[in-house]
């Protein structure tokens, strides 16, 4: 059975001390790095990934969690990508286990893949978000703002917006960042109801939060 020390014994081989100072830099010095890129990591972990189909949720937490507790940066990545190639063996009940990681370790690396990994499981639900978005951790709340990536015409629009003007206030970098994204994203899909949505609000949004949505838009 694949343990977490499959895991170690697949990436640590790979350690390359010379990377590891700039990628350790690039985080802020938050995390320590074995070194190894993103592609030789997830061919790395192909084997392991195929070999974990149909095992059961607690299982992949099991690892996941494990992995989160090591210090290099890289297994919390090898968690996420755990969790993302199998995703449809998690279910709403495993939501809280997903949170609590999110709320471990956090930085915008972490919690972004997690959201992705929480938006699938949701599968075009909100389950939990309102909470989310009124969580004393920022980074809940970023959550609660990007689950609806690459949902395209499933976003809830008016979820979306209210969420948008909830957080509009803050001056959180990665909550004005975050509101941007989630809006630019939807208008991939509905151009004109966001464009709409940022200029009957520019008041009540941040100047970043209106310029990262508005990038592909003529407002």
């Amino acid at each position: 059975m694949t343990t977490t020390k499959h895991f170690i014994a697949a990436l640590a081989p790979l350690a390359d001390a010379n990377r590891a100072p700039a990628m350790r830099a690039y985080m802020r010095d938050q995390f320590a790095f074995l070194g190894i890129a993103t592609p030789a990591r997830r061919d790395a972990l192909k084997p392991l990934l195929r070999e974990l189909k149909g095992a059961p949720a607690g299982s992949l937490l099991g690892i996941a969690n494990e992995l989160w507790e090591l210090d290099e940066r890289e297994y919390q990545y090898a968690a996420i990508d755990l969790l993302a190639v199998h995703w449809k063996q998690l279910a709403i009940t495993d939501l809280p286990a997903l949170q609590d990681l999110v709320l471990r370790k956090s930085w915008w690396d972490s919690v972004d893949g997690l959201a992705g990994v929480i938006g699938d499981v949701l599968r075009f639900e909100h389950h939990g978000m309102d909470q989310a978005l009124r969580h004393d951790d920022f980074w809940m709340r970023r959550i609660a703002l990007l689950h609806q990536l690459g949902w395209r015409g499933k976003v809830d629009e008016a979820r979306l917006f209210r969420y948008s003007l909830e957080l509009g206030h803050e001056n959180e970098f990665f909550i004005q960042k975050a509101i941007g994204w989630a809006l630019r994203d939807y208008a991939r899909h509905a151009p004109d109801n966001v464009a709409h949505f940022i200029n009957e609000n520019k008041g009540s949004l941040s100047r970043l939060s209106v310029r990262e949505a508005g990038k592909h838009l003529s407002l």
